[in-house]
């Protein structure tokens, strides 16, 4: 028989939609706070969330309205369908309070400008309790006390304390990361555990509550959806995909596809299991985006989803293009602020060091090995002791045979950087230290380069140009190479076969399982197209977005550029190592290898000085 819940239940199954952990219910409580145009927001918690309060001092309910409060879809936020496509507010359903009261003891405080006094509404496990006066100034105050305690399934399922909390800190930083103007305040257990007083800066915002100081803003507009994003570079990075925020209509979202395409961009950049900190403010026309479809409202939907994908990653991939962090090395290195002081802070046994004599001052570049040998060999023990001691004798250094290590005649006899060099070039180079690490300095301390990382970079870029401009050289087989794989695997790859001609890849189908590679670009060996043919085949199954062939090009060139450069173990001279800087300023992405490795350290001289005792 088919008849009519109770309203009881109904609220009860309302609560279980809209309030699905402690979490869910602050951030509900945090957004009533904003659209009442609060500018300050103080959040308690404790007992793993089954006690929460939040104040805020926005313009309140009226006690004419209290009493609707939790009514179930009362709102002041919509009043037509319509409304739904014209959104201002994070609130709209007018369901949050009515399922709290429903699940709880809920204490509702609240003052108007044109109220004498405050007012109290109470709904104890869905009682309403008659509307009294109460105190406090404008503004409003609601207590969630004993949540879920009228319904023990629910409440068996919730987390540890610990657990709850830790959601609960992470809903408040993502309100607080997209409302900068606006104070928060946060307690638990009656402790203060953040204050993020208002800012008008954004980026400053962000970087309180991440509390990071390496990260950039950046601004970019595709079709109609602009973005602003806060990133970190390369260097600043963590284990998990927890610091990547993303905000559509400056609301936290769940999107997988977004945060996909933020790491495309990062391609290249980070090493496996690396992620950056990223904080994304997507908007768009509101007709463009959908934000009712589900009952958390944590994920949206957008007309053109692809649109989307392209802005994060265009954005992104841009960023990591540009660098900004090699340019304030640079900036840096330029100012001089680093180095030794004219009067520097004795150490208190100081006075044994003045009696020493006077070596050489530091080493002045390749000027070191003038008219000695082409490059000096030392252990990076030796490298940390090199500053301002007396120099390492070269006078029983062996010469070493400089093999051809993949750079052209042309190459060997490039000329020093002129007077507008870029970083790379600015640098004075020093020697090679375990064959291995390129020795060079700047004003501000000495780098450490892997040759290796550098020159791979260099040509992974140089490939991808050559594919973007459509001049990668190919070699064609005289007999076809046949490479097993799934059917499903042939078939996606088969798929795309007219875009692999472009990368200079060229296969046929040979049988239900196997592929037939009639040509390759001249650089890639045998065993590596297997790899790239089986992680074409995976990326076009997974992943529906045209932009799974730019995937593939990436790692088939970082393949490529892996196998054709100077590996780690190869002695160069002072002019090949000059050749290799003046190369790696071509391009701005240089500071990391193309699997993500950084390719360079800095010490600097401030280290080195305290190192040894010279400052405190």
């Amino acid at each position: 028989m088919i008849h009519i819940l109770d309203s009881h239940v109904i609220d009860q199954i309302s609560a279980g939609e809209v309030i699905e952990r402690p979490a869910q219910m602050v951030k509900e409580l945090i957004e009533n706070a904003i659209d009442a145009q609060a500018t300050e927001i103080e959040i308690d918690f404790s007992d793993g969330g089954k006690f929460v309060q939040v104040v805020d001092n926005g313009i309140g309910i009226s006690s004419e309205d209290l009493p609707l409060a939790f009514a179930r879809h009362a709102t002041s936020k919509i009043t037509q369908a319509d409304d739904l496509w014209d959104l201002n507010s994070y609130g709209f359903r007018g369901e949050a309070l009515a399922s709290l009261g429903a699940v709880a003891r809920t204490t509702l405080i609240s003052k108007t400008k044109n109220d004498k006094s405050a007012f109290e509404q109470q709904s104890d496990y869905g009682k309403i309790k008659p509307l009294r006066e109460a105190s406090r100034e404008l503004g409003t105050t609601i207590r969630v006390e004993g949540l879920f305690s009228n319904t023990p399934a629910r409440l068996k399922f919730l987390k540890s304390d610990s657990a709850e909390h830790l959601q609960i800190k992470k809903v408040v930083k993502a309100m607080a990361l997209v409302n900068e103007k606006i104070s928060f305040r946060v307690r638990q257990q009656g402790k203060i555990l953040f204050y993020w007083p208002a800012e008008e800066n954004w980026l400053n915002r962000v970087k309180q509550v991440l509390d990071q100081q390496d990260l950039y803003e950046i601004k970019y507009n595709f079709h109609d959806l602009q973005l602003e994003a806060v990133l970190s570079s390369p260097k600043v990075t963590t284990r998990t995909a927890q610091n990547i925020w993303l905000f559509v209509q400056e609301r936290w979202v769940q999107d997988r596809s977004l945060q996909a395409a933020l790491m495309d961009g990062y391609r290249s950049f980070l090493m496996h299991g690396e992620y950056p900190y990223a904080v994304l403010r997507i908007n768009a026309p509101k007709d463009s985006v959908d934000v009712n479809i589900h009952p958390t409202k944590s994920q949206i939907k957008f007309i053109n989803p692809s649109d989307a994908y392209r802005l994060v990653l265009k954005s992104s991939r841009d960023f990591m293009e540009k660098a900004p962090w090699i340019t304030e090395l640079q900036e840096r290195s330029s100012k001089n602020l680093v180095g030794l002081p004219d009067e520097p802070k004795r150490a208190k046994d100081s006075s044994a060091l003045k009696e020493l004599p006077n070596y050489a001052p530091r080493f002045q570049g390749s000027e070191f090995f003038k008219n000695q040998y082409q490059t000096k060999q030392f252990s990076l023990h030796d490298l940390k002791t090199a500053y301002n001691t007396a120099p390492l004798s070269i006078q029983d250094a062996e010469k070493i045979e400089v093999d051809n290590v993949g750079f052209s005649n042309s190459e060997k006899s490039l000329p020093v950087a002129s007077s507008n060099e870029g970083f790379w070039q600015s640098l004075h180079i020093i020697g090679q230290a375990q064959l291995t690490y390129i020795v060079a300095q700047n004003n501000s301390g000495l780098i450490l380069i892997d040759q290796h990382a550098a020159h791979e970079r260099v040509a992974y870029e140089r490939l991808m140009s050559q594919w973007k401009n459509k001049t990668i050289e190919v070699q064609n087989y005289l007999l076809p190479e046949s490479i097993e794989m799934d059917e499903a695997e042939v078939e996606a790859v088969v798929s795309v076969a007219s875009n692999l001609e472009q990368l200079g890849l060229f296969v046929d189908r040979a049988g239900p399982s196997t592929l037939a590679v009639r040509a390759a670009p001249v650089q890639i060996r045998g065993e590596a197209i297997h790899k790239v043919l089986h992680k074409t085949a995976e990326d076009v199954m997974v992943k529906t977005n045209s932009f799974a062939l730019e995937s593939v090009v990436r790692d088939l060139c970082a393949t490529m550029a892996c196998h054709s450069v100077v590996r780690a173990g190869q002695s160069l001279s002072t002019e090949q190592m000059k050749s290799l800087m003046i190369q790696m300023d071509e391009f701005s992405s240089s500071s990391f290898c193309p699997h993500g490795r950084p390719v360079y350290v800095e010490y600097p001289f401030s280290k080195i000085e305290r190192d040894f005792g010279r400052i405190v």
